[in-house]
């Protein structure tokens, strides 16, 4: 039952560890989808969200561009694949803060038996068994795991990924803080989900948006060309922009 999690982890630890190994960061020369995520400042949680697909080594939108919202006090730099400025505050456990940054984005989990996606996306369809640990003290913090027995203790119960929220009855991971480089308090369990309220709720950290955007946006993401979330404020992202290849 892990083989899809199993390929999607190795994988992404080869992607982290070819981008670490760079003297010089820059979005992979192999990352061929990057969706942007712009906020007003560090302290929005509002986020104008845009689909880029590289075009004959060019950055070209695709579509219009929608709306999502982010953490209820804006953002903070998180762990993905880009360097964070010397001596800057990171995430936490509980800040409700988005990470920003630069982050691969995962697998998909959700409610139904299938849902619309590329053949080379990993989807798991949750149910009782299936949990994600937000515990600072859990050897499994900030990972998957689906049991094979119904939840019992207090970890599992609250580890458990269906709730009979329906937020969260789809999700796709951004790998902030993911395996192998964990950092215990650093922020668990950010994804991209349905948005409550009709958009008039802001999230402890994840990014969400209409549920039509986001079935929409995951049916366009292809694992095999290495597609990257890219997530600052309007000033950092000018800022890095051309450093970076931002789209």
């Amino acid at each position: 039952m892990f083989c899809g999690m199993k390929r999607f982890a190795l994988s992404l630890f080869a992607l982290l560890s070819l981008t670490f190994s760079a003297s010089a960061f820059e979005l992979p020369s192999q990352s061929q989808q990057c969706l942007v995520g712009i906020a007003s400042g560090w302290n929005s949680s509002y986020v104008k969200l845009t689909w880029y697909e590289k075009e004959g080594g060019q950055w070209k939108q695709s579509g219009s561009s929608w709306n999502g919202r982010l953490g209820k006090n804006g953002l903070v730099w998180g762990l993905g694949i880009h360097p964070n400025p010397p001596g800057a505050t990171v995430k936490r456990e509980g800040d409700r803060r988005a990470p920003a940054g630069v982050f691969f984005l995962g697998g998909a989990w959700g409610y139904a038996p299938t849902i619309k996606k590329s053949p080379n996306l990993n989807y798991v369809q949750v149910t009782s068994r299936d949990l994600w640990y937000e515990d600072v003290s859990s050897p499994y913090y900030n990972q998957y795991r689906r049991i094979d027995h119904e939840p019992s203790t207090t970890e599992e119960k609250k580890a458990q990924m269906k709730q009979g929220d329906y937020a969260h009855s789809l999700k796709l991971f951004i790998a902030h803080n993911a395996h192998p480089n964990i950092t215990p308090g650093a922020g668990s369990s950010i994804f991209f989900h349905i948005w409550r309220n009709g958009g008039g709720s802001a999230t402890f950290g994840c990014t969400t948006m209409a549920e039509e955007n986001l079935k929409s946006m995951i049916a366009r993401v292809e694992p095999e060309k290495w597609p990257v979330y890219v997530l600052l404020p309007e000033a950092e992202y000018q800022q890095y922009r051309a450093a970076w290849k931002l789209p």
